[in-house]
């Protein structure tokens, strides 16, 4: 059996399989998408499907920290739509 591709949450900390998870891309002209395909070209990161993991780094601004980049109550918000059964955005 092939084994499957682990990534880590950076909201929990949690080794979990990829498809599992959210992905969130930085392009190279610094704008935040969720990458629903995995596919997209640019820095990712990881997150699970969970709206308290979105809560952990929304307070401890840990993408801001990683990034350098302020002004993702857009990110937060369409992450918590995503995850709330809404419309995907990205």
């Amino acid at each position: 059996m092939k084994k499957l591709p682990q990534r880590t949450c950076i909201g929990c900390n949690t080794t979990k399989d990829k498809k599992n998870l959210i992905r969130i891309v930085k392009n190279n002209n610094d704008e935040f998408t969720i990458d629903n395909t995995g596919k997209k070209e640019g820095r990712g990161i990881y997150i699970c499907k969970n709206i308290e993991c979105i809560k952990k780094l929304k307070n401890n601004k840990k993408i801001s920290k990683m990034f350098q980049k302020n002004n993702l109550e857009e990110l937060y918000l369409n992450l918590e739509k995503l995850i709330n059964g809404g419309e995907f955005i990205g």
